[in-house]
This record gives C-alpha cells, structure tokens and sequence, in this order.
C-alpha cells in the first residue's frame, strides 16, 4: 500500500472510532434511573384481621378506600400512605399533626379531634362530610394515636351515615380494628348512626381545619385536675363508674388522661421549658396509657390499677413541686 493511500486509510479509520466513541458516550455514562417504589395496596372491608405497614399500623378498611389505623410513625409512616394512593387523611387525635410531612408527599390533612366518650351531632356531620367530600379525590385514611378506639368508632358512625354499611355492620368493624367494649360512647356513635340526607351534609361548610388550635398550657393542665379527680372517684369505686357519676367511663377518662399529657407536650409553652419537664410528662403519659391500657383489658386488676394510677399521681406531685408550686 502506498504511503498517501495508508495515511488515508488510518484517517478514516480514526474518524470512524470517533465517531463510535461519541454515539456510544451517552449511553455508557447514563446512570440507571432509580427504582419505583411500587404501589401499597390498601386493605381490603373483607378482611378480618387489622394489618401492620411500615410506620402504620392497626390499619382496617371500612369501606373501598376508606382506612382506620394508627398516626404515622415518621417518615416511614407517610411514605406508606403516600404508596398506598391516600390523597386525604382525617386525624380525630387530639394531638398536632404533622401537615407538612403529609403536603410534601401530595396529601392534604383534615383535623377534626373527638373524645373517648364519643362526639356530638355537629362533629359526626363535620367528620361525614369532610369524608365523602375527600373520597371524590382518591383514598382516605383516618386515624387516631392507636388507631383503634377512636379513629374505629369515627370510621364506623362515617360508614353507616353514609350507606356504605348497615350501624351493626360496621360496629362489628370497630371489634375487628380493636376497640374495646369499655368504650361505650364511641359503640353508641356506631350503633345509632343512620344514613344521613345529602341536603343535611349540603348544609354543612365544607371547609375544614388542617390543625384545630389545641388546648391552652394552663386549660390543659385545669383538665388534668379534672380528669385526675374523675379517676380518683373511679378508683373508689372499685374501678367502676361511680354511683353518682354514671356517666363516667374509666377507660376514657384514662385515654384522655394520656392524650392530655402527649397534647401538653406540644404546646411552645412547654418546649420552652427545660428538659426535665419534657420528661417529667412523658412519664406522666406512659403511666396514664398503661393505665388506659389496663383499664381495656378483660382481665383486670384492682390493685395494679390503684398502684399505676399512684404513679401517675407521684409524676404529677414532682413536676408540681418543680415548676408549679
């Protein structure tokens, strides 16, 4: 081969690998797109035991779509709801919820808190409106701390009010999400809903909050007097509702004991507090929940009850001594 015709040859070959090199560049560096988190699927009104997710737990359909179970734990817990396709999440807790968590994730929060001793006609026409309002845009999940008590008897009286199951249909959902028989207002919320016009829901603002303004610092404490007295009357008689104030229910006026204390924790008044107060009512909430606890169990003791509720007191009496008296 000539000299002029291999340096010609040698050209177009350089060009030609060039070229190769350029074409293949893009594909070679190109970092493979992360994987999708695939989708959660919701639980089923079939079922008849609650499920357990990742940050979510005690989850229970009451209708197509429509879930009870407990807060989310952290990330994790939104992050399911995120993958399970919930657009809308009602918190009937007492306690702050986390709104900003749920909006970076494309999910709104509706704040509509209810007692353990059950609501009122006003807020069961809130929490069914806000509900049927929401299921138009995608699923919706309720829930309380647990997820059984109160978001169950909220879930229950919204399915019932709305035709999607008959009153003892869905009070036997309440007894599969695990609300115990001790709370006999939230089971007479269930029991006594009945299906509500569309012109009555009509009615009704459609504009709901995504915080409800908690307690006041010192109101919250004025309700702890008062719960702590009500249980002091409970524990006289025997753990029973007491003679002259049937209407009192031991378990709830325990549950919002517990509620109370976690509620207080929030508050700016109490996180600028120093750290031993944090602690001092977190120890108040873990005695007055194993209270709660115990209080909803069958079998019950009274001499263990008296001796948690004698912590609960003994954790009041110290932080009292600190910063009250």
């Amino acid at each position: 081969m000539t000299t002029w015709r291999k340096s010609i040859w040698l050209t177009v070959l350089a060009a030609g690998v060039l070229t190769a090199s350029c074409q293949s560049s893009p594909r070679d560096s190109t970092t493979a797109a992360p994987p999708v988190a695939p989708p959660i699927p919701l639980p089923a009104p079939s079922e008849t035991k609650p499920r357990d997710y990742p940050g979510i737990h005690n989850a229970v359909a009451y209708h197509e779509n429509f879930v009870s179970g407990s807060a989310p734990d952290g990330d994790t817990g939104f992050d399911t709801l995120q993958h399970m396709g919930v657009k809308t999440i009602i918190s009937v807790d007492g306690a702050v919820p986390e709104v900003d968590k749920a909006k970076a994730r494309g999910m709104r929060y509706i704040h509509l808190p209810i007692g353990y001793n059950g609501f009122d006609e006003q807020r069961k026409l809130e929490l069914v409106r806000a509900t049927s309002d929401a299921m138009t845009q995608g699923p919706v999940y309720i829930h309380c701390h647990h997820g059984k008590h109160r978001s169950a008897g909220a879930a229950a009286c919204i399915a019932a009010s709305l035709g999607w199951e008959t009153a003892p249909e869905a009070v036997e959902r309440m007894k599969v999400s695990g609300t115990a028989p001790n709370y006999t207002g939230l089971y007479a919320a269930a029991s006594s809903a009945t299906m509500i016009d569309a012109t009555a829901l009509e009615r009704l603002p459609a504009h709901f909050p995504e915080v409800s303004k908690p307690t006041g610092f010192v109101q919250g404490m004025i309700e702890i007097d008062e719960v702590t007295e009500h249980l002091k009357a409970i524990e006289k008689s025997g753990w029973q509702p007491p003679p002259d104030h049937p209407d009192l229910v031991p378990v709830a006026e325990a549950g919002r004991l517990a509620d109370l204390f976690r509620q207080l924790r929030a508050l700016d008044a109490a996180k600028r507090r120093p750290p031993d107060f944090d602690a001092m009512m977190q120890e108040s909430n873990r005695h007055a929940q194993a209270l709660e606890d115990m209080l909803a169990s069958a079998d019950r003791d009274n001499a263990k009850l008296s001796a948690t509720f004698k912590l609960v007191a003994a954790s009041c009496k110290d932080c009292h001594a600190g910063y009250r008296d």
